[in-house]
């Protein structure tokens, strides 16, 4: 029998998770069906019992369902229970439910294994502080960047989050205007301002020279972010593609025990 899995979020017209998941399974003869659902906001809870109990056996969580994801489920794995969020959900046969969040997982993978972009004693900037950002803090600072600092527009949130991982490593936190007169070897983009075509406010001059930036949202354009760091001489301007890819290969090994080979994948969306 079909085993059927879900990506939830509200907007998720624009998800290729279903591409990739549907790649994935033909590529290593897992008999699964995979698509995706728009859920309204508040109604998070309800909509995956529906789909467990209609026979589901795992899903997917987008915007802005991830901090609601690490409440529904019932035990979380080391990565999820840090962040705070959780961008995966497994059913387990004695009928709980197991949270993961592989969202750390997928970046740091393209960023050093896709891109060549490596993290050791680099100056990281991470832009927001909400679900996406709290995914992806513990694996950075576990490769060991000089420092990690998170600039939001709520500064108090970017100073408790940067405590709350302060044992991990270096990480400092606080608003926009903190890193006006800082540098930056890498700028890693975890706020949804690309989806309204926005950049957050942050200073002309904070990229050092031959630093890098990438966008943790993706589209088929260039995204405001990825065009802002192209302007201001990025050696590499990326957007969240192969991170979504990634940890969507994470994913699958989590639900079906087998990891798929990301490489093809990726090509394969690229030339859609």
């Amino acid at each position: 029998m079909t085993d059927r899995y879900i990506v939830v979020g509200n907007p998720i017209a624009h998800s290729k998770s279903p591409l990739i998941h549907t790649q994935f399974a033909q590529q290593t003869q897992q008999d699964i069906y995979y698509s995706s659902l728009l859920v309204d906001i508040d109604h998070f809870s309800e909509a995956v019992e529906r789909f467990r109990i209609g026979g589901g056996k795992g899903l997917n969580i987008t915007v802005p369902f991830k901090i609601d994801a690490w409440h529904y489920a019932d035990e979380l794995t080391d990565l999820a229970r840090r962040a705070g969020a959780v961008n995966t959900l497994i059913f387990q046969d004695d009928g709980s439910v197991l949270g993961a969040n592989t969202d750390g997982i997928g970046i740091v993978r393209d960023l050093i294994y896709n891109h060549a972009i490596h993290l050791d004693q680099q100056r990281i900037l991470l832009l927001g502080a909400g679900g996406a950002a709290q995914g992806v803090i513990q694996p950075l600072l576990a490769e060991n960047p000089s420092l990690l600092h998170i600039a939001n527009r709520t500064v108090s949130k970017a100073v408790q989050l940067a405590d709350d991982f302060s044992d991990l490593g270096n990480i400092t936190g606080g608003g926009f205007e903190s890193i006006a007169t800082q540098k930056f070897d890498l700028i890693i983009n975890a706020t949804a301002a690309s989806l309204q075509g926005h950049v957050p406010p942050i200073s002309e001059h904070c990229l050092a020279s031959g630093g890098s930036c990438y966008d943790m949202m993706y589209s088929v354009e260039d995204t405001a972010f990825v065009t802002w760091a192209k302007q201001r001489g990025a050696v590499k301007s990326l957007d969240g593609l192969g991170m979504l890819i990634e940890q969507a290969a994470e994913a699958f090994y989590l639900w079906r025990g087998i990891r798929p080979d990301t490489a093809s994948v990726f090509e394969y969306i690229e030339n859609l």
